[in-house]
């Protein structure tokens, strides 16, 4: 049976409180479209969004979003069973992301590819179902991993942001787990007995990656430095937020 009321724990509840503060990510009213893939991420970000949903002063409403790539292995479609015991909209759309990438990539990464196509139907529902935030469940490592990328690859120091409004002005995205270190949401995840959805992603397993090279590289180099991600982090901060000067406080 699943449990309905789940309390997450102060060492995931602090760092996302301090997080959404930082970077003044929930403001009154807003109605927040959270993304979930079916992995321990997302799955853990909505319990966490969901205690500050009743915990918070600041009102905010939050729905999910569901993105099906019609990928061979990988079945979403347990998460509407899931979701029907919450009372949390619940929204699900299939998209064959894969028989697009074969037809339209031109010199990219599948990766890059389907994240620009979950992106641009993750805002068609939230424009749809009137959200005006999207929230999605990267955190510390991913950022990391992606600066490592970035200035290796493309000679850039630039990571994913923890706040930003997308190209048409019309939605904010947030990225409430970017001080949570993803071993952290593991063991939450294990703990509460999340319905995570095993290889979330099967293509990504089947077409190798620089993301995993990295991450491998950056847990080997925090064997020897245990301040890594907290310094990467300090490091990274100040290029997080897109929305300061832009958005009323």
């Amino acid at each position: 049976m699943v449990r309905t009321k789940i309390k997450p724990p102060k060492l995931l509840v602090k760092p996302v409180g301090r997080a959404i503060s930082d970077f003044g990510m929930i403001k009154a009213g807003d109605k927040i479209l959270l993304a979930v893939s079916g992995g321990k991420d997302s799955l853990s970000l909505f319990h966490i969004l969901r205690h500050f949903y009743s915990a918070s002063p600041v009102k905010f409403e939050l729905g999910v979003v569901t993105i099906d790539p019609q990928v061979e292995g990988f079945e979403p479609k347990a998460l509407d069973v899931f979701f029907k015991k919450f009372d949390t909209p619940y929204f699900f759309e299939e998209f064959p992301i894969m028989e697009q990438a074969k037809e339209s990539m031109r010199g990219d990464s599948y990766c890059s590819f389907c994240s620009r196509i979950k992106r641009g139907l993750m805002y068609k529902v939230a424009r749809r179902e009137g959200y005006n935030v999207l929230a999605l469940g990267q955190h510390l490592d991913d950022l990391a991993e992606s600066l490592m990328m970035s200035m290796c690859h493309n000679g850039k120091i630039q990571t994913m942001k923890a706040h930003y409004i997308n190209d048409a002005k019309d939605l904010r995205i947030i990225r409430p787990l970017v001080y949570v270190r993803e071993r952290q949401l593991a063991d939450f995840a294990k703990n509460t007995d999340l319905p995570v959805i095993a290889d979330s992603c099967p293509a990504c397993y089947k077409i190798p990656t620089e993301r995993e090279h990295f991450k491998q590289w950056l847990l080997d180099e925090e064997k020897r430095n245990k301040n890594l991600y907290k310094n990467l982090l300090s490091a990274m901060k100040p290029m997080l937020d897109e929305t300061k000067g832009i958005l009323n406080d």
